[in-house]
């Protein structure tokens, strides 16, 4: 559940959570960063240790297959993804393996990831990156600063007492939510689906890279990019309610007079601005800051809401 505490140590100094929600490939050997560099969208060739990027698998289609977080640790590379993706995942980077030096292993339940969040991350994970842990990199989760501690199961405890002992408390998944809508960042099978061309979801500034070289489905997105100047049906953008308006759910229609142009991802009820928040895709026509829309909710009436940029 969210919380008010924990959403104040995230924006003023730091909070961790175990992100059970991911799972984790190991990619070994020497071909292992051009190898997923073919395959995804940004560029992994030239991640130092210690780095890591965001990317996206594609169909040929431009679609998503899913989005994921790589990171070169020194001897290997780190991939974590929506848990629920992982083992198919780690079956489709297989299947293209062949003269190539990569192996690439599931260790998603012999690891622990703890994210450290918030201005005051690094120094919650100073003495770690000193000590005995495998990894602890730079993330942007959430669209905040932070850093994802990665190790070997047996050390979870000893992670969270290093992290609590400077102060940083526990923070759910739901307050985590309320942060990550605020700054405008979509989460795979949530806001993105395998229906989704990045372009729509506004990542392609964090996922892909517009000088690499190929990748499945690169045509379509250039494709759109250059030849379409950037328009496709439908963007992710915020919807703003009034203070006193009743929350609407996520999957509920967005509608402009008599017309129906969109749907909600997420809905959240802000801390900040107290007032109920929500990604959602509309119509390319109404994807504008300040245009009013009407939202259905449960109880069969519509509540008004304003179009938004993001991050709110």
């Amino acid at each position: 559940m969210s919380s008010f505490d924990q959403y104040r140590a995230l924006r003023d100094s730091a909070a961790w959570v175990e992100r059970e929600d991911l799972g984790r490939l190991r990619l070994s050997g020497h071909d292992r960063r051009s190898y997923l560099h073919g395959l995804l969208t940004n560029d992994i060739e030239s991640l130092a240790p210690g780095t890591g990027v965001y990317a996206a698998l594609l169909t040929a289609q431009g679609r998503m297959i899913s989005d994921m977080h790589v990171y070169e640790v020194g001897d290997d590379v780190i991939v974590t993804l929506p848990r629920p993706l992982t083992a198919a995942i780690r079956d489709r980077l297989e299947q293209f393996v062949f003269s190539e030096d990569v192996q690439v292993e599931d260790v998603t339940d012999s690891t622990i990831q703890i994210g450290v969040y918030g201005p005051s991350a690094d120094e919650a994970v100073h003495s770690l990156r000193h000590g005995q842990v495998d990894s602890v990199l730079p993330s942007r989760a959430f669209g905040i600063d932070g850093v994802e501690v990665i190790t070997v199961s047996a050390r979870l405890q000893d992670v969270i007492a290093s992290v609590e002992a400077t102060g940083a408390g526990r923070a759910a998944l739901d307050t985590l939510e309320v942060v990550r809508v605020e700054e405008g960042v979509p989460r795979f099978l949530v806001d993105m689906t395998d229906a989704t061309i990045p372009l729509e979801a506004g990542i392609e500034s964090r996922a892909i890279s517009m000088t690499k070289g190929c990748y499945p489905g690169q045509e379509v997105i250039v494709r759109v990019l250059h030849r379409g100047g950037g328009r496709v049906a439908r963007k992710l953008v915020g919807i703003e309610m009034a203070v006193d308006a009743a929350t609407p759910i996520a999957g509920a229609l967005l509608h402009s007079a008599a017309r129906e142009i969109g749907f909600l991802t997420t809905v959240v009820h802000s801390w900040r601005l107290g007032r109920p928040l929500a990604l959602g895709y509309v119509h390319r026509d109404f994807a504008l800051p300040g245009i009013r829309v009407d939202i259905d909710l449960p109880d069969g009436t519509r509540a008004p809401a304003e179009i938004h940029a993001l991050p709110f």
